[in-house]
């Protein structure tokens, strides 16, 4: 598949909500072992209110990105609500004009996602954040598409470097959040932003990989 239509992206944002309804507990068990443990019932809160909101509605894989983070900005406590809502609102704003999205195209609305994060947090890769998560995914997709690879290949690799990057966290020690007055005392445990942000990735991948 070198393209999927942009119109037809409500499944990928219902895979997404799925993926965090699933793991709400997991998050939180995750989350309470450094941090304050809400992880997982925050983002469940606004990811529900996002599908039950839009549920009757018809939208595009960009208008559901633009949905789902004005939610999450809005209506979510602590930090990561900004946090993914720039994120899924940068992504958005990418690809809004596109009807068609290409491998190409998915990278650099991935890539402007990043960008937005990179603009309101200081964290960059080894602080052990969701940017652990999210910044090798970007380069997985860019070096896919950059080989003139399909989503049947794109997705798999995106996801491998998700998992990897989550994985990277574990020997980190934190440099921001709650968790960053832990010091050594976080290392050996995951970081929970870049367990969710895996989380998410890898239901996107899976919701485009359907659309084939």
């Amino acid at each position: 598949m070198k393209t999927f239509k942009n119109a037809d992206g409500k499944p990928i944002l219902l895979k997404m909500v799925k993926g965090i309804q699933d793991n709400k507990q997991y998050l939180g068990d995750v989350d309470g072992l450094i941090g304050d443990g809400d992880h997982g019932m925050n983002m469940n809160k606004g990811f529900t209110i996002f599908e039950e909101r839009y549920a009757d509605e018809a939208y595009s894989f960009t208008e559901g990105l633009e949905n789902l983070g004005m939610v999450l900005m809005n209506e979510i406590g602590g930090s990561m609500g900004p946090i993914y809502g720039t994120i899924f609102m940068e992504m958005a704003d990418a690809g809004a004009d596109l009807d068609e999205i290409s491998v190409e195209d998915f990278g650099n609305m991935l890539a402007a996602g990043l960008e937005g994060l990179e603009g309101i947090v200081d964290a960059r890769v080894g602080d052990k954040t969701l940017v652990d998560t999210l910044s090798p995914s970007v380069d997985s997709v860019k070096a896919s598409a950059a080989a003139g690879k399909e989503f049947e290949e794109a997705m798999p690799a995106m996801k491998a470097a998700a998992e990897a990057g989550r994985d990277s966290t574990k020997d980190l020690v934190a440099k921001f959040g709650r968790s960053a007055r832990l010091g050594e005392r976080s290392r050996g445990v995951l970081d929970a932003g870049a367990t969710s942000c895996c989380i998410i990735l890898c239901a996107m991948a899976d919701g485009i990989a359907e659309l084939a």
